[in-house]
């Protein structure tokens, strides 16, 4: 495309979020199981009306919040409590005290515990109680007391990864991803209320992954480590598309470390953040950006090969977001031009003109890989609108001089 929208524009971001959530308006309402559907073709049609995983079930309280707060609608506001709803009712098992991470009809299919669920349960929770929706605030503390007696690691400055259901073998694999949504969470739990508790354990974490584990991978954020934090070099190796644990250095996690870091950075000050920030999304850029073809491909091996060339819908937003907030905290004009380059390329390739929303990864030449939009876990926007999102709010603040 020759023209574009001025993707800095306020009423532009709006106006894509706005797209976005009217793709899913039509389905999204699980009327018969409760919560929300989660499976839909690119055209909007759902093909799997049973199957919820917790991650989609709390992201998508997430795009609700924000889109309540962005749009001042009161039906988006109800939406994301009868979604919280759904999480208490039927996600969370009493019994064992912990979260369901797969339903079927409502049935639980798998129990496993996932830190990494447990930072969204934060994150739906904390998004909900900036809104006030009721009773939001206690579910913040319930779920910083869970992580706290089942996975905190305090000698090591991290959580653990993954539990049994009845909670009786923790795994000894040690994942910065888990560890980089909960510090997500803990930044959304401090700025909805204020508890320096969320905060400085946003800050321990920030410190050991992206300083003291990014040291032993050369500066960058290596994803597998070992219970005594060491590189796990090996680890999923052979599965390099694993959706949550990848093979492989990832630029979106790079990116997405230098957006936590400013936004630390916004309520904690110090000069290293920034450094951090900018030398991870730099490397991110410089190893990861197809230049030919526009987009940032998936991974990279610990040698600089490109190990993935896929484009993943996620990359790109998390990185525009990271680009904005990195031009605005720096003053260097090209984070904007990255800024540009990956509105462009998205516009170009990733959004889906005719129906709405992103579509979830391309080929390196930029084709669809498949005719599903959003799938139970593994998409639902929430990475979209956020970075929508985000930037509405650092444009905000930059006008409003703060």
């Amino acid at each position: 495309m020759s023209q574009y929208p001025d993707f800095q524009s306020p009423d532009f971001l709006r106006s894509h979020m706005l797209s976005i959530l009217d793709f899913y308006e039509k389905n999204v309402d699980d009327n018969a199981l409760g919560g929300f559907r989660q499976n839909f073709y690119d055209s909007g049609d759902v093909f799997d009306t049973g199957t919820k995983q917790l991650v989609s079930s709390t992201r998508l309280v997430f795009n609700y919040c924000v889109a309540s707060e962005v749009f001042a609608q009161p039906a988006y506001l109800a939406r994301a409590a009868r979604g919280l709803d759904y999480v208490r009712e039927q996600h969370w098992d009493p019994a064992r005290k912990g979260y369901h991470w797969v339903l079927n009809n409502n049935i639980p299919v798998d129990s496993t515990n996932h830190c990494y669920g447990l930072a969204f349960v934060m994150l739906a929770y904390a998004t909900a109680h900036k809104q006030g929706i009721a009773n939001a605030y206690q579910g913040i503390g319930h779920t910083w007391d869970i992580l706290e007696q089942r996975f905190w690691q305090a000698d090591q400055g991290l959580y653990a990864d993954e539990a049994t259901p009845d909670w009786s073998v923790v795994s000894d694999y040690r994942g910065q991803n888990a560890n980089m949504h909960c510090c997500e969470a803990l930044l959304a739990a401090f700025e909805a209320t204020g508890e320096a508790r969320y905060l400085d354990r946003a800050y321990r974490l920030a410190n050991t992954v992206a300083v003291e584990l990014a040291a032993k991978g050369g500066g960058l954020v290596w994803e597998h480590f070992t219970s005594a934090l060491e590189p796990d070099w090996e680890f999923n190796k052979e599965d390099p598309k694993n959706l949550y644990k990848p093979w492989g250095f990832q630029p979106g996690h790079q990116t997405e470390w230098s957006k936590l870091l400013l936004t630390l950075h916004q309520h904690r000050p110090e000069p290293w953040m920034v450094d951090r920030a900018k030398a991870l999304f730099d490397a991110a850029w410089e190893k990861c950006w197809d230049e030919a073809r526009g987009g940032l491909y998936y991974g990279h091996a610990p040698d600089g090969r490109i190990c993935d060339d896929e484009k993943y819908f996620w990359v790109q937003a998390e990185s525009f977001a990271a680009a904005a907030m990195l031009a605005l905290a720096t003053g260097e004009s090209h984070y904007w031009d990255c800024y540009q380059k990956l509105w462009q390329y998205s516009w170009d390739h990733m959004i889906d003109h005719q129906y709405g929303a992103w579509y979830r990864v391309l080929s390196a030449d930029n084709q669809p890989l498949s005719n599903i939009k959003s799938a139970a876990g593994a998409k639902c926007d929430y990475h979209t609108l956020g970075a929508c999102y985000q930037v509405l709010q650092l444009l905000k603040a930059n006008r409003e001089g703060k």
